[in-house]
């Protein structure tokens, strides 16, 4: 998994409204500690979602671009449980440097002088990876960033 992930620098985030509605969106994000971390507006309906429900999907695909086949374009989606990070934890000035480093640090300073934007901890529950026709697992492991043969189904008809 942490393979195919390593070049995004976003991920599509899925959440539900308060009606039950799906919503998508994206956020910039960095995995370290066996977690994603997002940095987010308040004002972004993904954000009041996560602070009511704390569960989402995350969604890493393929550029169409580089796709060999549309139909099969290379794919992980996760289900997480998401975590509000206080400003005051160690946590988040640690995870912060790291956004800094990954992106630009006049970028996220101006960000962090956003009284609005918050830092989320974003852990895997379960999840798939599709890599083609017939190339499916499931997200597994000790700290669930292994591709597992799937157990079950009997695949195309």
């Amino acid at each position: 998994m942490l393979n195919f992930i390593k070049d995004f620098q976003s991920t599509v985030i899925g959440t539900t409204d308060e009606k039950g509605l799906a919503f998508s969106s994206y956020a910039p994000f960095i995995y370290e500690n066996h977690k994603f971390y997002i940095f987010i507006s308040d004002v972004a309906k993904h954000a009041s979602n996560l602070k009511r429900t704390q569960k989402a999907s995350l969604f890493f695909i393929e550029d169409e671009a580089k796709a060999e086949q549309i139909f099969a374009r290379k794919r992980i989606s996760l289900q997480i449980s998401s975590s509000l990070i206080s400003k005051e934890e160690k946590e988040f000035s640690e995870v912060m440097e790291n956004f800094k480093t990954k992106f630009s640090e006049g970028m996220m300073n101006m960000l962090l002088g956003m009284s609005d934007f918050n830092l989320y901890a974003l852990s895997t529950d379960s999840g798939e990876a599709t890599f083609g026709f017939g190339e499916a697992y499931a997200i597994g492991g000790k700290n669930m960033e292994e591709l597992v043969a799937r157990q079950g189904g009997s695949g195309h008809k």
